[in-house]
């Protein structure tokens, strides 16, 4: 499997001797995207404001999972391509734990967890465009190995499930809650309330 995972590093990194305009591009993606991600999420916290709650639970959720993810890489130790000299490393990073890559599981689980909702499925697969491509610039600039970002992946796709589960069944408490109290409101409102009423 490493053998694998190297072969698809070479593939897929820059190398030394990169196109210009695609190391430019791989570089701001791969600084940038976490960023920009972030930046239509706060945006469709204002836009979507009936889905204000969700899309703020989305976002703390977040912050959860990478600290996960970082804990995670911290206790695998995997160093990153550039730091074991298998890929030149074109953006600065500290040489900490890869596996699996933070930004693939938060960005992933972000996406993931908005296309799971109607009213917010098209921000969904913009974010979801935008992860993929910072996935894809962030092996092209040496940062990570491609099996780092399939683990991320899965990890953010693992926590999105989780997140929908609990939300879908936090719903239906309330819609059965509200149900149980319907009755009993009916039955102290005044006579005509619901019609004319009966004399």
């Amino acid at each position: 499997m490493h053998e694998i995972n190297v072969q698809l590093l070479r593939w897929m990194a820059a190398g030394d001797d990169p196109g210009s305009w695609m190391l430019l591009a791989g570089c701001l993606i791969a600084q940038w995207g976490g960023t920009m991600c972030a930046a239509v999420l706060c945006w469709a916290a204002f836009a979507k404001s009936p889905d204000r709650v969700y899309i703020l639970a989305v976002a703390a959720t977040a912050v959860g999972g990478s600290v996960i993810s970082h804990l995670v890489a911290a206790g695998i130790g995997v160093q990153r391509p550039f730091v074991q000299g298998l890929a030149p490393g074109y953006v600065l990073h500290s040489a900490d734990g890869s596996m699996p890559s933070a930004h693939a599981s938060v960005m992933f689980f972000i996406a993931f967890s908005l296309m799971a909702r109607d009213s917010l499925r098209r921000i969904g697969w913009l974010l979801g465009l935008l992860a993929v491509a910072t996935a894809w610039a962030r092996i092209y600039v040496g940062l990570h190995f491609p099996a780092a970002i399939g683990f991320g992946v899965a990890l953010g796709a693992f926590f999105s499930c989780l997140f929908v589960i609990v939300c879908r069944a936090r719903l239906r408490r309330v819609a059965d809650r509200d149900a149980t109290r319907q009755p009993a409101r009916r039955e102290h409102l005044p006579r005509g309330a619901f019609g004319r009423g009966t004399e």
